[in-house]
């Protein structure tokens, strides 16, 4: 255990503090489980080491173990808090989760055998809480975390403290909103590098090697996580990077499953569960005409990539605009907002709101009839009306 501890500390001091997440507010940090998902390479880890850093004592009674640490392939994790606990254990923070066997259990068993320990555990996306062996969603308090938002990344990049809006703000006082941001920064001059390479707290790191991350991202989610919490065969790993590449081409994808099942070599129903999973693991983002009652076997109606970065990484020479704009409103939306398939327009959000996105030269045919209509419009700091910048939809979180 004390190579654990030093470990903990060695990470604890090189943890910044200049950036965190908006989802750091947001946590109800008193609970005593906390779940946080999300995709690698969202930044997960980073942001507890900084809850750490920033309120917990770095003494005998906190700790911050990796589950996939080799330390645990002679060592059970009841053990160590059985440890941790005689010697003042008070606040336990478990990274990876899904990578221990048995997980689930034995979260179960200490959540209920030491009531004075707080938890806070990270995992994959495809994480099942509800379904696990022993159910912890009456336990557990879980969150979900993605990329980085316009906003976010403004803030990183350029050091400042933009405020977020929520979505009725933004409709009603759009305007109003607008003219205050552009008091301190161009929104449009970084935007294309956001859409680009901007979605991932990495960005930062080594530009040159931004979208070959990305590429790994993918292929360990693709070959580890979807075969170890999906059951996907191995076998059609190969298959479903052909589908994604053939998503980052499309404009945006609408799914014939009878054909691309046939073409992958599996049935209509296990095709369309990996496309679910698909989804689950933050790779793609899929559009339904009824959000609320889908399920595994539920064809969605459109097919987008989880955001625009995918769409740069895997397939830069079809990166259509009209997409890459869509693909951005859709993620941007979905982190607090129902998202439906509509015939009549682009999207649905809340079952409320009705939207079509396009460029500047983008007319309100579609929207005329709408009493609830808004045109999102590429390549314009202002808007009028129910006309809003695209942008600007980047600051919702």
């Amino acid at each position: 255990m004390k190579e654990l501890q030093e470990k903990f500390i060695r990470k604890i001091e090189a943890t910044p503090m200049d950036f965190t997440r908006s989802l750091m507010d947001t946590i109800r940090w008193e609970a005593r489980l906390i779940g946080i998902k999300g995709a690698r390479g969202v930044g997960k880890t980073t942001l507890i080491l900084q809850y750490i850093k920033k309120n917990i004592p770095v003494d005998q009674s906190s700790l911050y173990v990796s589950l996939d640490n080799i330390w645990f392939a002679d060592h059970t994790l009841s053990s160590l808090v059985d440890q941790f606990i005689k010697q003042g254990g008070k606040f336990l923070f478990l990274d990876e989760v899904h990578k221990y066997p048995n997980w689930s259990q034995e979260l179960k068993n200490i959540y209920d055998d030491y009531p004075e320990l707080k938890i806070v555990f990270t995992a994959s996306s495809l994480l099942e809480i509800l379904n696990a062996r022993a159910d912890l969603s009456r336990r557990a308090i879980v969150y979900t975390m993605q990329g980085l938002s316009y906003r976010e990344f403004l803030n990183l990049k350029l050091g400042l403290q933009l405020p977020s809006y929520s979505l009725n703000a933004i409709l009603e006082d759009h305007l109003a909103i607008s003219r205050q941001i552009n008091t301190h920064i161009k929104p449009l001059e970084y935007f294309s590098s956001y859409l680009k390479q901007g979605y991932y707290p990495f960005f930062q790191e080594v530009p040159a090697l931004y979208f070959q991350r990305i590429e790994e991202v993918i292929n360990l989610i693709l070959e580890i996580e979807l075969p170890l919490l999906r059951k996907v065969e191995i076998a059609y790993v190969s298959k479903l990077k052909q589908l994604l590449q053939i998503i980052s081409e499309s404009v945006p994808f609408v799914p014939n499953v009878s054909k691309l099942s046939e073409r992958i070599g599996v049935n209509r129903n296990t095709f369309v569960s990996y496309l679910y999973f698909l989804e689950e693991a933050h790779i793609t983002r899929n559009l339904y005409k009824d959000a609320k009652g889908i399920t595994q076997l539920q064809k969605p109606n459109k097919i987008f990539l989880e955001n625009t970065n995918f769409q740069y990484a895997l397939s830069p020479s079809q990166a259509n605009i009209g997409n890459i704009r869509e693909t951005f409103f859709l993620n941007q939306l979905s982190v607090a907002h129902t998202v439906e398939f509509i015939e009549e327009t682009d999207f649905l959000v809340d079952r409320q709101y009705v939207f079509e996105v396009g460029g500047k030269s983008k007319n309100k045919r579609q929207i005329r009839n709408q009493e609830q209509g808004y045109l999102v419009v590429d390549d314009v700091e202002y808007g009028m009306g129910n006309t809003i910048p695209l942008w600007l939809f980047g600051f919702l979180y």
